[in-house]
């Protein structure tokens, strides 16, 4: 099975510092309670065809008795599949997951009698770098722009529709590359339907319905049974462990939540191919977020300097307070 760019990554881990958490504050993510991962969590979603995107978020939304719920990756109503969704606190970690390489499995219907064996060749030749304009209904405006496709995968040719797996960058139309498939081959071509199978780390072995979301949640406040809901629920460490990824010292933990940027002095071990430029995750060494940023050094930089500033925030979700400023790791 062809995987997305980041599935293939080494994440191996390099050692800055020996060091060792406090067990006095911090908690793992598997640790927190039913009603702080409905507070700050995620649920992959599987969306029906019909609503949009919007409206399936927030039945999420009433389903949980929220006031927040927000996805991320918009699908046309008629598409289904995976939609990850962020409740409470944690819409905030939407952002972080638009830049993630998305899948799909298409149907595309060609105009005319082709040979499998050109549609085979064709494909292999119509992936990789391409040039794409957004369709006319889009939520971006309609210029031309380089998008990356990865790999197509036929998966079976009936006459004239071709079913097909597709993973690419974010922001890569399918209608619009069937169309342009279709003008590379010298006839026309439509997508008849669509399904997200990956958007970034969430994929359809995670997924739920909105109906088995609602009888879990039933179960949950009506007969005391979280089994089900905690099963549903994810957590936003989760849904970043698409980027790269740097840990610090308890120390440090709370200059971060007030915006500080990350220092050498902090980092206790890291992922060793970071380079810099990229987007990542600073966690604590209990495994919570703290942060996503970008790194303004890359992984051998940090390891031979003792001072400079290794990432520049972008966005903070761990609250202040929760790590002492100035506490002694035991």
């Amino acid at each position: 099975m062809p995987k997305l760019p980041f599935e293939s990554m080494d994440r191996s881990l390099v050692i800055k510092k020996e060091y060792v958490s406090s067990g006095k504050f911090g908690k793992r993510p598997e640790e927190r309670t039913t009603e702080e991962s409905l507070k700050f969590g995620m649920i992959n979603l599987d969306k029906p065809a019909g609503p949009t995107s919007h409206q399936v978020s927030g039945f999420v939304k009433d389903i949980l008795h929220l006031d927040k719920a927000g996805h991320s990756g918009t699908l046309d109503p008629a598409v289904t599949g995976v939609l990850p969704i962020g409740l409470q606190n944690a819409t905030r970690i939407m952002q972080s997951l638009l830049t993630a390489g998305k899948e799909y499995v298409g149907l595309m219907h060609i105009h005319a009698d082709i040979s499998e064996e050109k549609i085979m060749d064709s494909i292999k030749k119509f992936q990789g770098k391409l040039m794409q304009m957004p369709p006319v209904k889009s939520a971006v405006k309609r210029e031309l722009r380089e998008r990356e496709v990865y790999y197509v995968e036929v998966i079976s040719i009936d006459g004239r529709d071709v079913l097909f797996r597709i993973g690419c960058q974010a922001g890569t139309y399918i209608r619009k590359w069937c169309h342009d498939f279709g003008k590379f081959i010298g006839e026309s071509a439509h997508m008849v339907e669509l399904r997200r199978t990956k958007s970034g780390p969430f994929t359809e072995e995670n997924i739920t319905t909105l109906q088995n979301l609602t009888d879990a949640y039933h179960y949950y406040r009506k007969e005391n049974d979280e089994t089900r809901l905690k099963k549903i629920l994810m957590t936003p460490e989760f849904a970043v462990s698409h980027l790269r990824k740097i840990y610090v010292m308890d120390t440090t933990v709370n200059s971060l939540c007030s915006g500080a940027y990350l220092k050498v002095p902090g980092v206790v071990k890291l992922e060793k191919d970071i380079e810099k430029e990229d987007f990542v995750a600073v966690f604590t060494l209990k495994d919570e977020l703290i942060l996503v940023g970008r790194s303004l050094m890359g992984t051998s930089e940090i390891m031979e300097k003792d001072k400079g500033i290794v990432v520049k925030t972008e966005q903070v979700f761990m609250d202040r307070g929760i790590y002492p400023a100035m506490e002694k790791s035991e």
